[in-house]
């Protein structure tokens, strides 16, 4: 592959800087993503964790340093002597790459499951509805949710909604999938479900990173776990490093409050 193309699948971020006002939120952090590559984002509320999610996602410009989706700098283009920001119309098509799930399931609460599925496709990719319908209602029946595409999400339980929001990012036809603590809203009895949805997309090759307090999924899914606190990277490796030989102190002492 040659050009952009080249680096569909991996994110690049290098001395990656982000504040609001006084407050900096990111500090200097260094990340290689290879495509098919699954990442665990851990650490304490207010890491940084959510922010680093959607300045990926292209949701918070950054302040300084390197970040490049599929092989792009995102929200900029590279002229020879400059970093030039990108319309609109062309950071739109780069978040359609791009998929994402928050904490709150951000469903359309005035349409159903298989509308909201739809949403994307027919109104960001502008394809015809009929022309859809069918792939729609198979990607939720790849999620669980077969038999309630009429559904509308105040007729689910949150753990439905949660993979009904996994269905409509994967409308999209993502090269990367983001997810902000996608079980943290959930009643206890609900984060199996989604979780298991989340292990199929793993074992399907998708490039995920995932912001997460699941030490156990973690463990179990992740290719590389990465530790954050006050805006960086403390400490990342495979689980079985960072969960179950930490080097760093500051992890050590998280992860003491976490692990059963």
């Amino acid at each position: 592959m040659t050009g952009a193309t080249a680096g569909v699948g991996t994110i690049e971020a290098r001395a990656l800087h982000k504040s609001f006002g006084d407050n900096t939120v990111l500090r200097s952090i260094d990340l290689h993503i290879a495509c098919g590559e699954i990442v665990c984002l851990i650490g304490p509320s207010g890491s940084g964790k959510s922010t680093l999610l959607r300045c990926i996602d292209g949701l918070e410009p950054v302040d300084h340093g390197v970040l490049k989706v599929n092989g792009e700098h995102v929200g900029y283009r590279e002229t020879e002597k400059q970093m030039v920001a990108l319309r609109p119309s062309e950071i739109a098509r780069q978040r359609a790459r791009i998929g994402m799930v928050f904490q709150q399931f951000n469903l359309f609460p005035t349409m159903t499951a298989r509308e909201n599925v739809l949403a994307g496709p027919v109104l960001v990719k502008k394809l015809r509805r009929r022309d859809v319908i069918a792939r729609a209602d198979a990607l939720l029946a790849s999620v669980g949710m077969a038999g309630h595409e009429e559904h509308y999400p105040w007729q689910l339980s949150g753990g439905q909604q949660q993979r009904v929001a996994i269905a409509r990012a994967l409308a999209m036809e993502p090269t990367v999938m983001l997810f902000d603590e996608p079980t943290s809203a959930l009643d206890p009895e609900r984060v199996g479900e989604v979780l298991a949805v989340m292990k199929n997309l793993a074992h399907q090759g998708m490039t995920m990173v995932i912001a997460t307090h699941e030490m156990g999924f973690a463990r179990e899914v992740a290719d590389t776990v990465v530790f954050m606190d006050g805006g960086v990277v403390v400490e990342q490796g495979s689980p079985a490093a960072v969960l179950g030989h930490p080097e760093h102190e500051r992890t050590q002492r998280f992860l003491e409050k976490v692990l059963p």
